[in-house]
């Protein structure tokens, strides 16, 4: 029997892949239902999936120190600092006081608030502010998607030489494909295409949630 080497996932499907990964608990739980709860904004926040991805890769390359632009409501700063050991460091990027307070309140909760520190302002400034010797082993880049490219150049020159960067919602729904009217599509698409050419990275576009691409810095 022939079989394709992809399939559609549907909303039950989807939830039996987050029912069978790891890191399950009430911090979890706690911090899905407060995405939920915000309605329509709850697709700015990653899913269980994707979370638990993200803390084994974390984990599997030996991250100690690691970098997030966007934050929301934290859950991508509990994965990825599961992940790091007790000793390990996450800087978060957040543009809004009040989400990275909501934040802090999810990984108090986790008991992973100790690793974490907040930088609050437009993450370009945040990320250009940084002094020269800030380097970081792995990335998530989650924020403004009109401004990934420049997102990507800053993170890319603080990361170290086989450090990764995950960038969320590369696929944009599909949008990539004919982005139109979308500057986040067009944008997204752009950086797709350059990243598709870039000697200096190795990538992995996968079709993961709204698209997960994993860069590998040379």
């Amino acid at each position: 029997m022939a079989y394709d080497k992809f399939i559609a996932i549907t909303p039950e499907l989807h939830r039996y892949a987050v029912e069978h990964s790891s890191f399950r608990d009430a911090a979890v739980a706690d911090v899905e239902q407060a995405g939920e709860d915000m309605g329509d904004l709850a697709s700015m926040q990653i899913a269980g999936d994707q979370a638990a991805f993200m803390t084994i890769v974390v984990a599997a390359i030996g991250a100690r120190t690691a970098l997030e632009v966007g934050t929301f409501l934290g859950y991508g700063a509990i994965a990825i600092a599961r992940g790091l050991p007790d000793d390990g460091r996450l800087t978060c990027c957040e543009l809004d006081e009040k989400y990275a307070e909501r934040a802090r309140e999810h990984l108090d909760k986790a008991g992973l608030a100790d690793k974490v520190e907040f930088r609050i302002g437009p993450a370009l400034e945040s990320l250009r502010a940084m002094d020269a010797s800030e380097q970081f082993d792995f990335a998530f880049i989650d924020a403004d998607k009109t401004e990934y490219i420049d997102y990507f150049e800053e993170t890319l020159s603080r990361l170290r030489p086989n450090g990764l960067i995950m960038l969320d919602n590369t696929l944009r729904g599909g949008s990539v494909l004919e982005p139109g009217d979308s500057e986040a599509a067009r944008v997204t698409a752009e950086l797709n295409d350059r990243l598709a050419k870039d000697d200096r990275v190795d990538v992995a576009l996968m079709g993961v949630a709204d698209g997960i691409t994993l860069v590998r810095k040379r």
